[in-house]
C-alpha cells in the first residue's frame, strides 16, 4: 500500500517537478527603443499554474504610464500547461466582453477573429507574446515566429487589455504586471 501511494505520489509531481521556468528577456529593442523587463507574474487557477507573464516597457516610465500613454510594450506568456484553442478564445472574449460595449465588439470582430484563426491548441513550454511598437501596431508571435500583425490600434488595445486593464482575465496578475518596483 505503502509503496503504490508513494508511485501515486511521484507520478502526480513529475511533472510539477520537471517543469521548466520561463526565461524571459531582460530587454528587446521595438522601433528602436529599449523595452526592459518591468515585471514577471504568475496566473494560477484552482491551485494549478497556468502561465507565466512578463511585461516589458521603456525603462524611463513607470508600467502603468506605458499602457495608458500608449507607449510601446512587450507581453509574454510562457505556459505550463496544455490548453485547447477553443478554451484560450471563448476566455479572450469573455474578457474583451467584460470590457467593451457591443459596438466595439462588432467593429473589432473581424479583426479579432483573424488573430484567433492562427491559434492553435497550447502545449506546455509554448510561449505566446503581443509587442505593440511606437504606432500601437499589433504582432502576436508564437514560440518566437511571427503569426499575425495589424496596423489597426484600437485592435491592438484591446487585445493587450485582455491582460492589462481592469476586467480582463485576471485583476490580480494585472496588479502585478504593473507594480512599481
Amino acid at each position: 500500500m505503502r509503496r503504490t501511494l508513494l508511485f501515486l505520489l511521484l507520478a502526480l509531481a513529475t511533472p510539477l517537478l520537471l517543469a521548466s521556468e520561463p526565461d524571459f528577456p531582460e530587454s528587446l529593442e521595438v522601433d528602436e527603443q529599449t523595452l526592459v523587463l518591468r515585471n514577471e507574474s504568475l496566473l494560477r487557477y484552482l491551485f494549478v499554474d497556468v502561465y507565466s507573464a512578463a511585461l516589458l516597457t521603456p525603462a524611463d516610465i513607470s508600467p502603468t504610464n506605458a499602457v495608458s500613454e500608449r507607449s510601446p510594450l512587450h507581453l509574454e506568456l510562457y505556459y505550463y500547461r496544455n490548453i485547447d484553442r477553443d478554451d484560450i478564445i471563448k476566455a479572450a472574449w469573455v474578457a474583451l466582453e467584460r470590457q467593451h460595449d457591443s459596438g466595439t465588439l462588432e467593429r473589432l470582430r473581424p479583426a479579432i477573429d483573424e488573430l484567433h484563426a492562427t491559434f492553435g491548441d497550447i502545449k506546455s513550454g509554448d510561449r505566446y507574446s503581443l509587442t505593440l511598437s511606437d504606432s500601437q501596431a499589433l504582432q502576436l508571435s508564437y514560440n518566437g515566429e511571427v503569426v499575425f500583425t495589424s496596423d489597426d490600434e484600437e485592435l491592438a488595445r484591446a487585445y493587450v487589455g485582455i491582460w492589462l486593464e481592469e476586467n480582463g482575465l485576471s485583476d490580480r496578475l494585472r496588479q502585478r504586471l504593473l507594480a512599481e518596483r
